[in-house]
């Protein structure tokens, strides 16, 4: 299965994917390290564009059709992005459950937006500014929305398992 999880930044995207990867055993793919990777290798500067996105297609890509659930972590801000991870999903034969994170409370989000700091060497954090103003298209599909405002992640990571594990009983 491929999960899809998207979402503004500061919203808690990372700290989801990884606890639901813990619990599932499922890979977990993050556009930022692949991202960072690249620009550590002197073949990019931020803002990459694309690359980050089309790597992370194909090794999800390569990790479903060694049987694995794959849990592909970006902001994924697009129509477009959104349509190429369900064509991923679609090339491997397996089923995509698609979840938009977003944080309600625009204090919260604010406050969780300039009090982190980096957990990958030398990525560059957006700040509240750049994330209030970021292109961000709705999504038109269903989809699952977590709301992590005044939330624990034990609470919404129970509700991501359960969509995930009522997906797995409908296939």
């Amino acid at each position: 299965m491929l999960i899809v999880m998207g979402g503004l930044p500061a919203t808690g995207k990372t700290t989801l994917a990884r606890a639901l990867a813990r619990q599932l055993d499922a890979v977990h793919v993050r556009i930022d390290t692949i991202e960072q990777a690249i620009v550590r290798s002197g073949l990019g500067q931020h803002p990459l564009g694309a690359v980050g996105y089309v790597v992370g297609y194909a090794l999800a890509e390569d990790h479903l059709r060694q049987g694995l659930t794959v849990i592909a972590e970006s902001v994924n801000p697009l129509a477009v992005t959104r349509d190429a991870w369900r064509d991923v999903a679609d090339l491997a034969g397996v089923p995509a459950a698609e979840i938009e994170i977003v944080c309600s409370d625009p204090v919260e989000h604010e406050r969780r937006a300039t009090s982190r700091t980096p957990d990958i060497s030398g990525l560059p954090l957006p700040t509240w500014t750049d994330i209030r103003d970021r292109e961000y298209e709705p999504w038109h599909r269903d989809h699952l929305v977590i709301d992590t405002a005044r939330r624990d992640v034990a609470a919404c990571v129970a509700d991501l398992r359960d969509a995930v594990d009522g997906l797995r009983t409908a296939r």
